[in-house]
């Protein structure tokens, strides 16, 4: 589920032939950022064990995060900005060593735009679990091999913990706003109802109440394309040689994930029926645009990022339920006190309105009353990082008192 990244930030495009000869080397066995490899922007801060929701500890805990503008003197300005399943850190700034992909939300972190470094202080970090620098299953256990699949089971909640904990190391007790989309709407929510005294203001965009059953069997197929890939060893794969990792079933993965993302009417205005190239793909061994669409981005994802932490926070988005041990959703809900933006997209097809509706009939500080704002777009869930105007002037909104 990958929608933090700069190619999914714009609309849909036809693969071009230097495009496809960029990925020609064989991919990694694993996609993740190691120790050693190039930092980049990243800072890094050691926040101990994080207790988890089914028990015991995660040991010794490093989270990744990156920032932009400074911290006033009284701590009231911080905005923590959450990324969604496969995103990482990098919100603005270009790729380079250390950050294969250029910032995800360039369009509305930076001077003069919504989250200005002159005005907030911005701080992503990247979840527990994935790959980009946070402890997850690439990171070395405390018997200094990988976690590999040994992992733990790790829930939303468990997330917004170590995010809770990586707060207080970095200075912040209470945060001017929250804002977070799709499993970052999730985190966002739950730092909203878990720790209403530490949010003054939340976002919450493309994001839902529950994991519904529709959307457990899409990660569900998901899981199993990689799970499936001979190459993927029962998780112990990190030793092998490029091109012999999981990058199959990983890819695979996240061509169906893409389809979640966009919607019908722009893959259907974007590629109609058109082939990739002069080769007919009724029996010519061509193949249609679409199709070639879909192999690219699968391609391209295998390259930074690792097989056992899509399992990992795959089964984190499944987990998602901010009504569990709380009385339902309407009661936990009613525990938030921070005023709040909820945003929809009219063609999500992955985290469809209904949800956000839920959302905003129960949130007493929502700025629109019991009723979300509904953004209309043809990009699908993904136009909560395509269309910047929309979005940018909903957080306006919310920021502006």
């Amino acid at each position: 589920m990958d929608w933090q990244t700069p190619e999914d930030a714009v609309p849909s495009a036809f693969v071009t032939e230097s495009n496809r000869r960029a990925l020609s080397a064989e991919p990694p066995a694993s996609g993740a950022w190691r120790p050693g490899d190039d930092p980049g922007n990243r800072r890094f801060v050691a926040i101990g064990d994080v207790g988890l929701e089914r028990g015991g500890p995660l040991p010794s805990v490093t989270i990744a995060y990156e920032t932009w503008g400074e911290l006033n003197a009284d701590a009231s300005n911080a905005v923590l900005v959450l990324h969604a399943l496969t995103g990482d850190s990098h919100l603005t700034g270009p790729a380079g060593p250390g950050h294969p992909t250029a910032g995800w939300w360039s369009g509305l972190v930076g001077d003069g735009k919504v989250l200005d470094p002159a005005e907030w202080f911005v701080v992503a970090p990247n979840m527990i679990g994935g790959c980009q620098g946070s402890t997850g299953p690439a990171s070395l256990a405390p018997d200094g091999a990988e976690w590999g699949p040994r992992f733990p089971y790790l829930t939303i909640r468990d997330q917004v913990e170590a995010q809770r904990l990586f707060s207080e190391a970095i200075g912040v007790t209470r945060w001017a706003a929250v804002i977070g989309g799709s499993m970052g709407g999730m985190q966002a929510l739950e730092w909203a109802v878990g720790h209403p005294d530490r949010v003054e203001r939340v976002a919450i965009l493309a994001a839902p109440p529950i994991s519904s059953a529709d959307q457990i069997a899409l990660n569900s197929v998901q899981s199993e394309a990689i799970r499936s890939d001979p190459a993927f060893a029962g998780g112990e794969y990190y030793d092998a040689a490029d091109g012999h990792g999981p990058h199959r079933g990983l890819a695979l993965a996240r061509r169906m994930a893409l389809l979640n993302y966009r919607s019908p009417t722009e893959l259907n205005d974007r590629f109609e029926r058109s082939w990739q190239s002069g080769l007919s793909p009724l029996g010519g061994g061509g193949v249609f645009a679409v199709e070639s669409y879909l192999g690219f981005h699968g391609n391209k994802f295998t390259r930074r990022f690792d097989a056992n932490s899509y399992l990992v926070l795959v089964d984190a988005m499944n987990s998602h339920d901010i009504g569990r041990d709380r009385g339902g959703v309407a009661a936990a809900l009613s525990r938030a006190t921070a005023r709040a933006l909820v945003l929809g997209i009219d063609s999500d097809r992955l985290f469809p309105v209904p949800g956000q509706q839920i959302i905003a009939a129960h949130l007493s500080g929502n700025i629109d009353g019991e009723v979300p704002i509904v953004l209309s777009s043809p990009y699908g869930h993904d136009a909560f990082l395509i269309e910047d105007a929309l979005v940018g002037a909903e957080l306006r909104r919310l920021l502006a008192e």
